[in-house]
């Protein structure tokens, strides 16, 4: 099984991966397509909220099927075919329905690892092997800014697309070799979504789950580049070195994340104090948008690290739902943090849009500042959730 779970984080890196390498690609898919930064937010967007669509289907696919095919055939079919579209896209509307598909592709590869943890694994160590998972899948964060800058300097962005459709497509048939579905769990009422929604302890933690990811995953995925590129010049490069080092800080905060609960015998306040720590970052980035330099750099590496709380909060709502709806339960808690990074991308695209053009860093002080309130938000309401640790 061990090796099963290999080939789904192996997944999971190709899923971090599809979801910030926009930003990067920025530069020469306008140059070459003539998209705007505007059709660049709405195909991310379109991403996330294709994602979060499929999460309560994929949760009942778990529940049913098993992770092996429910995995190997969304992202085998889906992720490869669209990474396969977006190869030979010629506009925006191929951009933007190759991302659905890629999304409905990795809909499933992180809840598949999630099942089997929480179906195979003590409930004490949930969030530690989740923190591992989102640690090494967010690879793909970091290979999608300057490594993936340096592929296509040497393929080209359709040669690069063409190699990792084929790369999706080997790692759905390791998933389809490697995988083993848990023994089914046989109780008299199978349970449903609206069970889960009946949980009273899930609606304080639901709102945070919903804007905790929002702003690593909007920034590092998409308007990193822009910002940099239209404040400071930067080029592919520049803002390749800058997205590499939010990616790592993304990495080193989901492995610090993971074990920390237990040694502090909280999740709750450690999950607290680390969004409050990013929601300054935040505020930061909105009060000094020309800082530049390590200024700059440090703020959006602080918003990374410490807003990689993704995989302690889907352990903190997990412990309070029952084994038989593990499935639908984190898929769940997923769509709420999914679909939300996909709104966010439509709305900061049209405030992006609507802001004035000059100086050009106001419409990312627009960007920051909207970020910032909506962590805010669901930081006040979570200050009222239960703390458990299992």
């Amino acid at each position: 099984m061990k090796v099963g779970i290999a080939s789904l984080v192996l997944a999971y890196v190709l899923s971090q991966f599809y979801r910030a390498f926009l930003a990067v690609l920025t530069p020469v898919l306008k140059m070459e397509l003539g998209v705007t930064s505007e059709d660049l937010a709405a195909a991310s967007g379109t991403w996330f909220l294709v994602f979060a669509a499929m999460q309560i289907p994929v949760g009942i696919a778990l529940d049913r099927f098993g992770p092996r095919w429910t995995t190997a055939l969304l992202f085998g079919l889906f992720g490869g075919g669209g990474a396969m579209l977006f190869a030979f896209a010629s506009g925006g509307i191929e951009i933007n329905l190759a991302m659905a598909l890629i999304g409905v592709g990795c809909s499933p590869v992180l809840m598949a690892s999630y099942y089997l943890f929480a179906r195979l694994y003590p409930p004490a160590i949930f969030a530690t092997l989740t923190g591992i998972v989102i640690g090494v899948g967010s690879l793909g964060n970091i290979a999608s800014s300057l490594p993936l800058a340096f592929a296509v300097d040497l393929l080209g962005w359709r040669g690069t697309l063409l190699a990792l459709a084929a790369l999706t497509v080997a790692v759905a048939v390791a998933i389809a070799l490697l995988v083993r579905d848990p023994e089914r769990i046989n109780v008299g009422a199978r349970g449903s979504i609206l069970d889960l929604l009946r949980l009273p302890a899930l609606w304080l933690i639901l709102p945070l789950i919903a804007v905790a990811y929002l702003p690593s995953a909007a920034l590092r995925g998409l308007w990193i580049g822009p910002y940099y590129a239209d404040v400071f010049g930067a080029d592919s490069a520049g803002i390749g070195r800058v997205s590499l080092a939010m990616g790592l800080a993304m990495v080193l905060g989901s492995f610090a994340y993971g074990p920390m609960d237990r040694l502090l015998g909280t999740r709750k306040w450690l999950i607290f104090g680390g969004s409050t720590i990013g929601l300054l970052s935040l505020l930061g980035l909105w009060a000094m948008p020309l800082a530049g330099g390590w200024v700059t750099a440090g703020l959006l590496v602080g918003v990374g690290f410490f807003g990689a709380t993704y995989g302690v909060l889907i352990a903190h709502g997990r412990a309070f739902i029952p084994s038989h709806l593990t499935g639908r339960g984190v898929t769940l808690m997923n769509l709420f943090g999914i679909a939300p990074v996909g709104l966010g991308q439509l709305i900061t695209g049209r405030l992006h849009a609507a802001a004035p053009t000059s100086p050009p860093e106001a419409a990312y002080t627009v960007l920051f500042a909207f970020y910032a309130i909506a962590l805010a938000a669901g930081l006040v309401i979570y200050l009222f959730s239960q703390d458990r640790t299992d």
